[in-house]
Protein backbone atom coordinates (compact mmCIF):
# COMPACT_ATOMS: atom_id res chain seq x y z
CA UNK A 1 0.00 0.00 0.00
CA UNK A 2 2.90 2.37 0.72
CA UNK A 3 4.46 1.78 -2.69
CA UNK A 4 1.06 2.12 -4.35
CA UNK A 5 0.14 5.32 -2.51
CA UNK A 6 3.50 6.98 -3.10
CA UNK A 7 3.84 5.60 -6.63
CA UNK A 8 7.48 5.10 -5.74
CA UNK A 9 9.96 2.50 -4.58
CA UNK A 10 12.22 4.16 -2.01
CA UNK A 11 14.41 1.24 -0.98
CA UNK A 12 16.28 -0.94 -3.49
CA UNK A 13 16.16 -4.71 -3.58
CA UNK A 14 19.53 -5.98 -2.35
CA UNK A 15 21.04 -8.39 -4.89
CA UNK A 16 24.39 -10.19 -4.97
CA UNK A 17 26.47 -11.89 -7.66
CA UNK A 18 29.73 -13.82 -7.80
CA UNK A 19 32.71 -11.59 -8.50
CA UNK A 20 33.50 -10.73 -12.12
CA UNK A 21 36.88 -9.23 -13.03
CA UNK A 22 35.53 -6.96 -15.78
CA UNK A 23 32.82 -5.42 -13.60
CA UNK A 24 35.20 -5.00 -10.67
CA UNK A 25 37.71 -3.23 -12.93
CA UNK A 26 35.08 -0.85 -14.30
CA UNK A 27 33.86 -0.01 -10.79
CA UNK A 28 37.42 0.58 -9.59
CA UNK A 29 38.04 2.86 -12.59
CA UNK A 30 34.89 4.88 -11.89
CA UNK A 31 35.92 5.40 -8.27
CA UNK A 32 39.03 7.25 -9.41
CA UNK A 33 36.72 10.12 -10.37
CA UNK A 34 35.04 12.59 -8.05
CA UNK A 35 31.79 11.12 -6.65
CA UNK A 36 28.46 12.64 -7.62
CA UNK A 37 27.33 12.40 -4.00
CA UNK A 38 29.34 11.92 -0.82
CA UNK A 39 27.88 12.26 2.67
CA UNK A 40 27.96 10.70 6.11
CA UNK A 41 24.56 9.73 7.50
CA UNK A 42 23.45 10.20 11.10
CA UNK A 43 24.55 6.63 11.91
CA UNK A 44 28.13 7.43 10.92
CA UNK A 45 28.05 5.45 7.65
CA UNK A 46 29.52 7.22 4.65
CA UNK A 47 27.74 6.92 1.31
CA UNK A 48 29.38 7.77 -2.00
CA UNK A 49 27.86 7.59 -5.47
CA UNK A 50 29.65 7.52 -8.82
CA UNK A 51 27.96 7.56 -12.21
CA UNK A 52 29.26 5.33 -15.01
CA UNK A 53 28.18 6.86 -18.29
CA UNK A 54 30.87 6.27 -20.92
CA UNK A 55 29.61 4.08 -23.74
CA UNK A 56 32.60 1.74 -23.53
CA UNK A 57 32.24 1.14 -19.80
CA UNK A 58 28.49 0.63 -20.00
CA UNK A 59 28.88 -1.90 -22.79
CA UNK A 60 31.66 -3.72 -20.92
CA UNK A 61 29.46 -4.03 -17.82
CA UNK A 62 26.41 -5.10 -19.85
CA UNK A 63 28.41 -7.78 -21.64
CA UNK A 64 29.88 -9.03 -18.37
CA UNK A 65 26.47 -9.31 -16.71
CA UNK A 66 25.18 -11.16 -19.78
CA UNK A 67 27.53 -13.97 -18.82
CA UNK A 68 26.38 -14.11 -15.18
CA UNK A 69 23.63 -16.69 -14.88
CA UNK A 70 22.65 -16.25 -11.24
CA UNK A 71 21.89 -13.12 -9.25
CA UNK A 72 20.69 -13.66 -5.69
CA UNK A 73 18.25 -11.75 -3.49
CA UNK A 74 20.29 -11.09 -0.36
CA UNK A 75 17.74 -8.81 1.29
CA UNK A 76 14.42 -7.37 0.22
CA UNK A 77 12.12 -10.34 -0.37
CA UNK A 78 9.17 -8.38 1.03
CA UNK A 79 9.98 -5.32 -1.07
CA UNK A 80 10.17 -7.58 -4.12
CA UNK A 81 6.75 -9.05 -3.33
CA UNK A 82 5.32 -5.56 -2.73
CA UNK A 83 6.63 -4.30 -6.06
CA UNK A 84 5.16 -7.32 -7.84
CA UNK A 85 1.80 -6.80 -6.12
CA UNK A 86 1.68 -3.12 -7.08
CA UNK A 87 2.65 -4.00 -10.64
CA UNK A 88 -0.25 -6.46 -10.79
CA UNK A 89 -2.64 -3.78 -9.50
CA UNK A 90 -1.48 -1.28 -12.10
CA UNK A 91 -1.77 -3.83 -14.87
CA UNK A 92 -5.38 -4.47 -13.89
CA UNK A 93 -6.08 -0.74 -14.04
CA UNK A 94 -4.33 -0.44 -17.40
CA UNK A 95 -5.15 -3.58 -19.41
CA UNK A 96 -3.57 -1.96 -22.46
CA UNK A 97 -0.14 -1.84 -20.77
CA UNK A 98 2.84 -2.51 -23.01
CA UNK A 99 5.30 -3.81 -20.41
CA UNK A 100 7.47 -0.70 -20.75
CA UNK A 101 5.69 1.32 -18.07
CA UNK A 102 7.71 2.04 -14.94
CA UNK A 103 5.36 -0.03 -12.77
CA UNK A 104 6.67 -3.12 -14.59
CA UNK A 105 10.12 -2.55 -13.09
CA UNK A 106 11.63 -2.53 -9.63
CA UNK A 107 14.69 -0.81 -8.23
CA UNK A 108 17.64 -2.97 -7.22
CA UNK A 109 21.25 -2.62 -6.18
CA UNK A 110 23.67 -5.37 -7.17
CA UNK A 111 26.73 -6.03 -5.02
CA UNK A 112 29.67 -8.28 -5.80
CA UNK A 113 29.98 -11.01 -3.16
CA UNK A 114 33.57 -9.97 -2.42
CA UNK A 115 32.36 -6.51 -1.41
CA UNK A 116 29.72 -7.79 1.02
CA UNK A 117 30.07 -8.49 4.70
CA UNK A 118 27.58 -10.66 6.56
CA UNK A 119 27.44 -9.98 10.26
CA UNK A 120 26.08 -12.25 12.97
CA UNK A 121 22.33 -12.21 13.65
CA UNK A 122 21.80 -13.07 17.29
CA UNK A 123 18.88 -14.20 19.47
CA UNK A 124 17.50 -13.11 22.84
CA UNK A 125 14.83 -15.17 24.61
CA UNK A 126 12.39 -13.92 27.22
CA UNK A 127 12.31 -16.96 29.54
CA UNK A 128 13.44 -20.55 30.03
CA UNK A 129 10.01 -22.02 29.29
CA UNK A 130 9.33 -22.84 32.94
CA UNK A 131 12.66 -24.61 33.46
CA UNK A 132 15.14 -23.85 36.19
CA UNK A 133 18.62 -22.86 35.09
CA UNK A 134 19.90 -26.31 36.12
CA UNK A 135 17.14 -28.13 34.21
CA UNK A 136 17.78 -26.03 31.11
CA UNK A 137 21.53 -26.69 31.20
CA UNK A 138 20.96 -30.41 31.64
CA UNK A 139 18.72 -30.56 28.57
CA UNK A 140 21.15 -28.43 26.61
CA UNK A 141 24.07 -30.77 27.32
CA UNK A 142 22.36 -33.62 25.45
CA UNK A 143 23.14 -31.83 22.16
CA UNK A 144 25.94 -29.39 23.02
CA UNK A 145 29.32 -29.33 24.71
CA UNK A 146 29.04 -26.48 27.22
CA UNK A 147 32.01 -24.61 28.69
CA UNK A 148 32.08 -21.33 30.64
CA UNK A 149 34.27 -18.63 29.10
CA UNK A 150 35.89 -15.55 30.58
CA UNK A 151 34.89 -12.30 28.90
CA UNK A 152 35.28 -8.58 29.40
CA UNK A 153 31.99 -7.13 30.69
CA UNK A 154 30.06 -5.50 27.89
CA UNK A 155 32.01 -7.20 25.08
CA UNK A 156 30.35 -10.61 25.05
CA UNK A 157 31.58 -13.83 23.48
CA UNK A 158 31.74 -14.31 19.73
CA UNK A 159 31.81 -17.92 18.44
CA UNK A 160 35.10 -18.85 16.83
CA UNK A 161 33.75 -21.22 14.17
CA UNK A 162 30.60 -22.66 12.64
CA UNK A 163 28.43 -24.79 14.93
CA UNK A 164 29.75 -23.02 18.03
CA UNK A 165 27.43 -20.61 19.87
CA UNK A 166 27.94 -18.04 22.56
CA UNK A 167 25.32 -18.29 25.31
CA UNK A 168 24.62 -15.64 27.95
CA UNK A 169 22.68 -16.79 30.99
CA UNK A 170 22.42 -15.30 34.46
CA UNK A 171 25.31 -12.89 33.91
CA UNK A 172 27.71 -15.50 32.53
CA UNK A 173 28.92 -16.38 29.03
CA UNK A 174 29.33 -19.96 27.82
CA UNK A 175 30.63 -21.62 24.68
CA UNK A 176 28.12 -24.15 23.33
CA UNK A 177 29.27 -26.40 20.47
CA UNK A 178 26.81 -28.67 18.68
CA UNK A 179 27.73 -32.31 19.03
CA UNK A 180 28.27 -34.42 15.89
CA UNK A 181 25.09 -36.14 14.81
CA UNK A 182 22.77 -33.43 16.12
CA UNK A 183 22.30 -31.99 12.62
CA UNK A 184 22.63 -33.23 8.99
CA UNK A 185 26.06 -31.87 8.06
CA UNK A 186 25.48 -31.99 4.29
CA UNK A 187 22.10 -30.25 4.21
CA UNK A 188 22.30 -26.65 2.89
CA UNK A 189 19.72 -25.30 5.37
CA UNK A 190 19.63 -27.70 8.32
CA UNK A 191 23.41 -27.40 8.75
CA UNK A 192 23.16 -23.62 9.22
CA UNK A 193 23.74 -22.53 12.80
CA UNK A 194 20.39 -20.75 13.07
CA UNK A 195 18.68 -23.99 12.00
CA UNK A 196 20.74 -26.05 14.46
CA UNK A 197 19.75 -23.69 17.27
CA UNK A 198 16.10 -23.83 16.25
CA UNK A 199 15.99 -27.63 15.95
CA UNK A 200 17.94 -28.43 19.11
CA UNK A 201 17.14 -25.61 21.53
CA UNK A 202 14.45 -23.13 20.59
CA UNK A 203 11.74 -25.60 19.60
CA UNK A 204 12.32 -28.73 21.75
CA UNK A 205 13.59 -27.08 24.94
CA UNK A 206 12.22 -23.52 24.94
CA UNK A 207 8.95 -24.21 23.10
CA UNK A 208 9.51 -21.59 20.39
CA UNK A 209 8.21 -23.47 17.37
CA UNK A 210 7.87 -20.49 15.04
CA UNK A 211 10.41 -17.72 15.63
CA UNK A 212 8.59 -15.55 13.09
CA UNK A 213 5.51 -15.19 15.29
CA UNK A 214 6.63 -15.89 18.86
CA UNK A 215 6.74 -12.91 21.21
CA UNK A 216 9.24 -14.74 23.43
CA UNK A 217 12.17 -14.26 21.05
CA UNK A 218 13.80 -11.23 19.50
CA UNK A 219 16.65 -10.78 17.04
CA UNK A 220 19.65 -8.50 17.41
CA UNK A 221 21.77 -7.57 14.39
CA UNK A 222 25.50 -7.92 14.87
CA UNK A 223 26.08 -4.26 14.07
CA UNK A 224 24.70 -3.49 17.55
CA UNK A 225 27.49 -5.46 19.21
CA UNK A 226 27.39 -8.34 21.67
CA UNK A 227 27.10 -5.93 24.55
CA UNK A 228 23.53 -5.35 23.39
CA UNK A 229 22.77 -8.98 24.28
CA UNK A 230 24.00 -8.43 27.82
CA UNK A 231 21.97 -5.24 28.08
CA UNK A 232 18.79 -6.97 26.91
CA UNK A 233 19.33 -9.79 29.40
CA UNK A 234 19.65 -7.32 32.25
CA UNK A 235 16.07 -6.32 31.61
CA UNK A 236 13.20 -8.17 29.95
CA UNK A 237 15.15 -11.10 28.49
CA UNK A 238 16.60 -14.13 30.27
CA UNK A 239 18.84 -15.78 27.70
CA UNK A 240 20.90 -14.83 24.66
CA UNK A 241 22.72 -16.70 21.91
CA UNK A 242 25.45 -15.22 19.71
CA UNK A 243 25.90 -16.94 16.33
CA UNK A 244 28.80 -17.34 13.95
CA UNK A 245 28.07 -15.30 10.80
CA UNK A 246 26.65 -17.01 7.73
CA UNK A 247 28.93 -16.85 4.68
CA UNK A 248 28.10 -15.81 1.13
CA UNK A 249 28.91 -19.39 0.10
CA UNK A 250 26.20 -20.60 2.52
CA UNK A 251 23.65 -18.25 0.99
CA UNK A 252 24.55 -19.20 -2.58
CA UNK A 253 24.38 -22.92 -1.72
CA UNK A 254 20.89 -22.56 -0.23
CA UNK A 255 19.61 -20.57 -3.21
CA UNK A 256 21.20 -22.93 -5.74
CA UNK A 257 19.32 -25.77 -4.02
CA UNK A 258 16.07 -23.90 -4.69
CA UNK A 259 15.59 -23.12 -1.01
CA UNK A 260 15.16 -19.92 1.04
CA UNK A 261 17.34 -18.86 3.95
CA UNK A 262 15.75 -19.23 7.40
CA UNK A 263 14.33 -16.03 8.92
CA UNK A 264 16.76 -13.59 10.52
CA UNK A 265 19.83 -15.54 9.42
CA UNK A 266 21.83 -12.80 7.66
CA UNK A 267 22.66 -9.21 8.54
CA UNK A 268 24.24 -7.64 5.49
CA UNK A 269 26.57 -4.68 5.35
CA UNK A 270 26.85 -2.33 3.57
CA UNK A 271 23.23 -1.20 3.22
CA UNK A 272 22.15 1.66 1.04
CA UNK A 273 20.14 4.25 2.92
CA UNK A 274 16.46 4.29 2.02
CA UNK A 275 15.55 7.34 -0.06
CA UNK A 276 19.05 7.72 -1.50
CA UNK A 277 17.59 6.48 -4.78
CA UNK A 278 13.89 6.63 -5.66
CA UNK A 279 12.16 4.89 -8.54
CA UNK A 280 8.83 6.54 -9.43
CA UNK A 281 6.17 4.36 -11.02
CA UNK A 282 3.52 6.93 -11.93
CA UNK A 283 0.54 5.75 -13.99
Amino acid sequence: DLVDSCSAQTGPIFLAYRANAVISAEVAKAKQEKPVYSFTAVDGIRHQVWKISSKESVEAIENAFAGINQIYIADGHHRTASSAAVSARRRQKHPDYTGQEEFNYLMAVVFCDEDLFIMDYNRVIRDLNGLTEEEFMEKLRTSFDINPVDTIPGEGYAPRAKHEFGMYLNGRWYSATAKPGTFPAGHPIESLDCAILQANVLAPILGIDDPRTSDRIDFVGGIRGLGELERRCSGEMALAFSLYPVTMADLFRVADAGEIMPPKSTWFEPKLRSGLFIHTIEQ
